[in-house]
């Protein structure tokens, strides 16, 4: 599914240059779900720009279900996300205002599905998410931080994208409710069989992917498949 090869990223302002990533190289299959872990600073946040297209490298290719997405312009890439990626924030991202059903119906309304296609689509996603139905209409600010996190993983796969990307998907949380949401995460991956990758500082958070990728200064420093999984509970609680 995902073939990075030699992703260098270099700002430039005046003459000055920072040098961001490194000839970053690496590959994720269907199906994985991956940690990409690092400290601050480590360009963990400028990879994730560019494996959710939001940004382009300045040397090296990225290839996305066997397209060339380093080279595409940015309308392409715009169509990339769109269709291809789900996107999952530490702060939620949802319409204060709307309700549950209409905060995960969005991004079927901006593609055009018909209104009861995309009813149908949100419910499948709530499920699959774990969100309790009797909160599908509650505003999203009358609902947990948990809670939250769930619509927003909803929404993120609600166009059935080959990839969710998921940017410190618990930072907000406390340590059992960011459980609640890392449970989400693995069933995703071992029921729907959904391509997670999920960047994160924390070891802790990173031990329920499958694999880490480890990286630093802008350079992998480690790739391996984690020996030591931790297997979250999953609530219907919070």
């Amino acid at each position: 599914m995902i073939d990075c090869k030699h992703i260098t990223k270099i700002y430039k302002s005046g003459s000055d240059e920072t040098v961001v990533l490194r000839d970053v190289s690496f590959k994720i299959n269907d199906g994985e779900f991956v940690a990409i872990m690092g400290p601050s600073g480590s360009g963990k946040s400028t990879l994730m720009h560019i494996l959710g297209a939001l940004d382009s490298p300045t040397s090296g290719q990225y290839f996305l279900d066997k397209r060339d997405v380093s080279s595409l312009s940015d309308d392409e890439l715009a169509v990339v996300r769109k269709h291809n990626i789900g996107f999952v924030f530490q702060a939620y991202n949802l319409l204060k205002r709307a309700s549950v059903l209409r905060n995960v119906t969005l991004p079927l309304l901006y593609a055009g599905v018909p209104t009861r296609q995309r009813q149908e689509k949100a419910m499948e996603a709530l499920i699959s998410a774990g969100m309790p139905k009797d909160r599908w209409h509650y505003l999203s600010n009358e609902l947990s931080g948990g809670q939250m996190q769930r619509v927003a993983i909803a929404r993120a796969l609600v166009n059935n994208p080959s990839l969710i990307l998921a940017d410190e998907p618990t930072g907000n949380l406390d340590s059992v409710t960011g459980e609640i949401v890392l449970a989400t995460f693995q069933k995703l991956n071992q029921e729907k069989k959904c391509t997670i990758i999920l960047i994160t500082h924390e070891l802790y958070v990173a031990e329920h992917a499958d694999r880490i990728i480890h990286i630093k200064d802008g350079q992998i420093t480690k790739d391996e498949k984690n020996s030591k999984k931790r297997n979250a509970i999953i609530s219907e609680k919070n």
